[in-house]
């Protein structure tokens, strides 16, 4: 017997409101992951496992395959400080405020004696009063000599509070931007700018999938992420490989968090420490896990789906 009118009617628009507000069914929301690529993650997990376990300090880690959303993590949850880390917050705010048209990346900015912080590599050797630098050129020395000085004046150009609000709205509550660079009484009060592995790699993911900013502020916003820096993902990686990434140092604490632009499968890299006896065993650990994770991702994205791997002429990818 056929359903009454009124209910064929009901089961209609249910079909359709679910059509609408839920696109995708479990099948193709739970993407399945062949068994022999599960089995490739499983020894990439093993290995990293094996070098966090003999550095003499604590890791979190997290590696997450953008394509397929497969990933791996040790304490993935757990609240590290940032170091300099938590300037990818701050160059985040600086773009999407740029977006909105409360600033300009070209508004001028005249650097200020009172301004000058320690560590400041770039903004210590201006003249003070007399030079003037755009804050795009602020935040160039942030992410590519991570000046301090710079990032503070870009600190109070966005404003902390509505960095730590932004954070807020992409439900990124344990990543916090509490002080300015080199405060160190604000430190000593307890005042840390502090993070998760996994937050501040979804951080990225977010503004990579276009949640955060329009595409060409996105894609420049990767463009001065990926400036050329001293740092521990890329140091064993390919040349010419796009990594957009930000390390941090403090004693004690190595991070260094990034996306790694392969072909068909990006990655976000995010590696946080402390406890450190240490720092450059540290160090070379975050290299040694961000050289795992590109040996099984590359893999990956020159495998077919039976996991022959193609490699290109002349290629230059480490084994």
């Amino acid at each position: 017997m056929g359903l009454p009118a009124r209910s064929s009617r009901f089961l209609f628009l249910l079909a359709a409101f679910t059509s609408i507000f839920c696109p995708f069914s479990t099948s193709q929301a739970q993407q399945t992951i062949p068994e022999k690529q599960k089995a490739l993650w499983q020894k990439m997990d093993q290995n990293i496992q094996d070098v966090t376990q003999n550095v003499d300090g604590v890791m979190g880690v997290m590696v997450e395959d953008l394509a397929s959303n497969q990933t791996f993590t040790i304490l993935p949850d757990e609240v590290f400080p940032t170091a300099s880390s938590i300037k990818i917050a701050v160059l985040a705010d600086l773009y999407l405020q740029a977006q909105q048209g409360k600033l300009k990346l070209t508004d001028m900015y005249t650097v200020q004696k009172s301004d000058l912080v320690p560590d400041s590599d770039i903004m210590g050797g201006l003249t003070p009063g007399l030079t003037k630098i755009t804050l795009h050129d602020l935040a160039t020395m942030m992410v590519a000599v991570s000046d301090n000085s710079a990032t503070n004046v870009l600190i109070d150009r966005v404003g902390m509070e509505n960095v730590n609000a932004l954070l807020d709205s992409l439900g990124l509550t344990h990543t916090r931007l509490r002080r300015k660079m080199m405060d160190l009484k604000a430190a000593s009060e307890g005042r840390e700018n502090v993070a998760t592995p996994r937050e501040l790699g979804k951080l990225l993911e977010l503004i990579y999938r276009g949640k955060v900013l329009n595409q060409p502020y996105t894609d420049d916003f990767f463009t001065m992420l990926s400036t050329h820096k001293e740092s521990f993902i890329p140091r064993n990686l390919p040349d010419g490989l796009k990594i957009a990434n930000k390390p941090g140092e403090l004693e004690g604490v190595r991070n260094d968090i990034g996306l790694v632009f392969l072909q068909n499968h990006p990655y976000i890299v995010s590696v946080m420490s402390c406890y450190l006896r240490n720092e450059r065993e540290g160090e070379d650990a975050i290299s040694k896990i961000s050289l795992l994770a590109y040996r099984t991702l590359d893999r990956l994205d020159r495998a077919s789906e039976y996991g022959r791997v193609i490699s290109p002429a002349n290629s230059g990818s480490p084994r």
